[in-house]
């Protein structure tokens, strides 16, 4: 046997180089680099030293079943089987965040010096600062836009209104529409990943789904521009939301190292090659957003914890910080450079912080009352608004957007014509009112002109000491309506009529304009469908409590909070955020309690926002916590009609390339024969590893036997690192030629030999756990003697249940003194068979 293994050994030499094949993608053309010196390897060695399989491996798994629903092993081209693995609607992809420990990773990990984890954890920080940066100056340069393009537009059109009324009105429309057009446009013909909001897709993202494009650098290019373009144009969304995506996008490209389709790429940054490292990015990248929308470092923070991410550490979380506080440097040091007046129309603006410290300073208990229905309202008005917007959204995905992209620009422009009418006529219908006396000493002016930051607008009027309260928060852009409501001291500045007027337009508005193909956030017109209830009951308090000090404008604050906590279902960073957006501390109880009454009341009915969203376009998020369903039900139970397709360790490479054709699986298990027969399985190899080994052909060999490491030296652990946000290798794209076809493939140097495993009685909801904590992509179910029947994923996972969903958490338990038991027990029982 040790000679023929030998002259196995030498028939197993390394091949040439293949010949290149016609209309073969250049990668297939590598040349051989030179082989390194040999290393032995355990993983890959048996008892006499010659490669004859993984040894240890073989004591950690059983024979492969035969019957329960296994595939046999594959002898010739392998059979269409059910879905094993995770491809969902709309390409959404399971993130690889298990390190895989292969051969290339331990020849990788052998080589690296003693510099190199220093190196790696202050370039981890560096690039938290360049995430900081990149994202406090993209924030810069929307805000920037978007006041600037508001300000030329109200300027122009208050400077022809005070001719024609009727011209002002076209040349309104016609402005909002150019740049809500540019904003369509750029979206649906450059970056459709870019629509909405992409705060589903980032949270799916740190769950673990990779949404095909959603990081990409036209992504990042047609978040910034579109977005200018739509809040310009004056449309019932706002800037927030695409700012997370912008600080997403930009952590991503700085991890990869830029983008190379631009040729926009540098090598020495390219050592985060690993999902969870990218997602360790992202998450910065999304707190960086937060903090750059609101100017709330903390805030983005607590948005990172409490909303979009599943894993966190306290490493994570110091990194986290570091980037909050950079974009608040930058952010602070670019509105003191607007304070020269530099900026043209941003003065004040821009960045969000409707500051309401000189007015309610304190509250009485008796406001308790009026302050839970305020949070009631918001439960009920936030659950209706995710209920409609999730009826508009299939409804505009089953018929509307399926007519193609021209269907797509022209609903956008169709809306921006209603917007556009409903807030430039709707102030005409109302009547003016005489400008209150003010206190000198206030700063507020009455009237005041519109379009430019202050209360007290003055439009179609015919007195000059009149003003239209409608138009002040109705023909103005929206960080300055949302100001002008917030206001404090400025009692009985609008009638209950045109609030009401406004709540029902504005409302109706955001619900149709959400979903159409431009960049929307849903902060900001929340904000101002809040603001508008809570000054309608700030104004019945004025009345009813008339010896109290109470102030409008913190009714405005408190309706802002509840419709954000009802629709988003945010409390610990929603109040972090309304507490420094406004910089009044003495309200944070009244916001923790109508946060807690408004998210109770919109859970009796559905889910947030985002996981309503992130639902509909096929993202399948795993909840914190199991479903109670799981209780009752095992492994098993879970891939109990699936068909697991294996591989044997060496395999033909035209039986691999008829697996990988005639299914989507993205994990195979790798099997081998055993001294008497039977199938041990030895681990797991990835779909996109096949591909790369079947691109690149030079490990291929003209035997059928397991080879030495003397081949594997020519593959680096980057070789098989996935591009980041994008579709990777496919099978269609690699040519082969007859000859190739017949050759062989050892796979034992590229699988995973330690997948993680369970047994198959375990309880599902504790799979759930396993799964979710750990970020893992494939589990292999084995019977107690640790015989595999299958798979879970998390497509197994997302089961619907009619009942209660309420669960208990698993509570870890000792194990010290049970292993110290059955310690002693092998050790008395291999005493006594030696003595026997």
């Amino acid at each position: 046997q040790l000679d023929s293994n030998r002259a196995l050994l030498r028939s197993c030499a390394p091949r040439a180089s293949p010949r290149p094949v016609k209309n073969s993608p250049p990668s297939s053309r590598r040349s051989n680099r030179p082989p390194r010196p040999p290393r032995r390897d355990p993983m890959l060695s048996g008892d006499q030293g010659l490669p004859d399989g993984i040894g240890m491996a073989r004591l950690a798994w059983s024979r492969l079943p035969t019957a329960d629903g296994a595939a046999p092993l594959p002898e010739g081209p392998a059979a269409s089987a059910p879905a094993q693995d995770e491809l969902f609607v709309g390409a959404v992809e399971s993130l690889d965040y298990e390190v895989i420990e292969n051969y290339a990773y331990r020849e990788e990990q052998a080589q690296r010096s003693k510099f190199w984890v220093p190196y790696y954890i202050m370039l981890k920080w560096f690039f938290a600062l360049l995430i900081g940066v990149g994202t406090g100056l993209a924030a810069i340069f929307i805000n920037l836009a978007v006041e600037n393009f508001s300000g030329w537009k109200f300027t122009l059109t208050f400077a022809i209104i005070q001719h024609s009324y009727f011209v002002g009105f076209l040349v309104y429309i016609l402005l909002n529409l150019a740049l809500v057009f540019s904003s369509v446009y750029i979206v649906t013909q450059f970056a459709p990943a870019a629509a909405g909001s992409g705060i589903p897709e980032i949270k799916g993202y740190l769950n673990g789904v990779d949404t095909h494009g959603i990081l990409l650098f036209r992504t990042l290019v047609g978040k910034i521009f579109g977005s200018i373009g739509s809040v310009g144009g004056g449309l019932a969304l706002g800037k927030e939301g695409p700012l997370v995506h912008t600080g997403a996008c930009i952590a991503s490209l700085l991890g990869q190292g830029g983008s190379a389709k631009y040729h926009l790429n540098s090598r020495w940054v390219q050592i985060f090659e690993s999902d969870r490292d990218r997602r360790d990015l992202v998450t910065c990248g999304c707190a960086a957003g937060v903090a750059a929308a609101f100017r709330a470092p903390v805030g983005g923070v607590l948005f990172a914890l409490e909303e979009v991410t599943s894993w966190w550490r306290s490493h994570l979380m110091w990194r986290v910080f570091f980037t909050s506080a950079v974009v608040a440097v930058v952010v602070r040091s670019a509105m003191n450079w607007c304070d020269s007046g530099k900026c043209g129309h941003f003065g004040a603006g821009g960045f969000i912080i409707w500051d309401i410290s000189g007015g309610q300073e304190d509250y009485s208990y008796q406001e308790l009352l009026p302050v839970a229905i305020i949070g009631v309202i918001g439960g009920l008005l936030g659950a209706l608004f995710n209920q409609l917007t999730l009826y508009i959204t299939k409804w505009r995905r089953t018929y509307l957007h399926k007519k193609g992209k021209r269907v797509q620009i022209f609903e956008a422009c169709l809306i921006s014509l209603i917007t556009s009418t409903v807030s430039f006529v709707l102030p005409l219908l109302r009547k003016c009112s005489p400008c209150p006396e003010l206190e000198t000493n206030s700063g507020i002016q009455c009237p005041h002109p519109p379009g430019t930051d202050g209360n007290f607008v003055n439009f179609y009027c015919s007195k000059d000491n009149e003003y239209n309260d409608l138009a002040t928060i109705f023909f103005n852009s929206q960080d300055d309506a949302i100001r002008n409501l917030f206001s404090a001291k400025t009692f009985h500045e609008y009638s209950a009529q045109s609030l009401i007027t406004f709540l029902v337009m504005f409302y109706s508005l955001a619900v149709v304009t959400f979903g159409t193909a431009v960049p929307a956030g849903q902060f900001v017109p929340g904000i101002m469908i809040g603001s508008t209830y809570g000054r309608l009951v700030g104004m019945s308090v004025v009345k009813f409590y008339k010896k109290l000090n109470v102030d409008e404008g913190t009714y405005a604050l408190l309706g802002a909070a509840s419709f954000l906590g009802g629709s988003m279902r945010m409390t610990v960073s929603l109040c972090v955020i309304m507490v420094e957006i406004t910089n009044n501390l003495q309200l944070l109880p009244l916001i923790m309690l109508v946060l807690l009454i408004s998210k109770a009341v919109g859970d009796f009915f559905n889910e947030g926002l985002y996981e309503e969203q992130a639902r509909l376009k096929g993202i399948p998020l795993l909840d914190s916590r199991p479903k109670q369903v799981m209780r009752n039900m095992n492994a098993k139970d879970a891939c109990k009609n699936q068909k697991v397709v294996c591989l044997p360790r060496v395999s033909r490479v035209v039986d691999i390339v008829s697996v990988l054709q005639s299914n989507k699986h993205n994990g195979f298990p790798i099997v081998e024969r055993g001294q008497n027969g039977e199938s041990l399985v030895i681990g797991l190899i990835l779909r996109s590893h096949l591909l790369v080994l079947l691109q690149s052909k030079v490990d291929f060999q003209n035997t059928p036997f397991p080879c030495g490491p003397g081949i594997l030296n020519r593959h680096n652990f980057s070789d098989f690192v996935k591009p980041a946000s994008s579709k990777g290798k496919s099978i269609d794209d690699i040519h082969l030629t007859d000859e190739e076809l017949g050759l062989y493939l050892d796979l034992a140097p590229f699988l995973n030999p330690s997948p993680y495993i369970v047994p198959e009685d375990m309880s599902l909801a504790k799979v759930y756990n396993l799964f979710r904590q750990l970020g893992l992509r494939h589990i292999f179910v084995v019977p107690r003697p640790s015989r595999v029947v299958g798979l879970i994923t998390r497509k197994d996972l997302l089961l619907e249940e009619d009942g209660n969903t309420a669960t208990t958490e698993l509570q870890s338990t000792s194990v010290r003194s049970i292993l110290s038991t059955s310690c002693k027990l092998s050790f008395s029982l291999l005493r006594r068979n030696a003595q026997n």
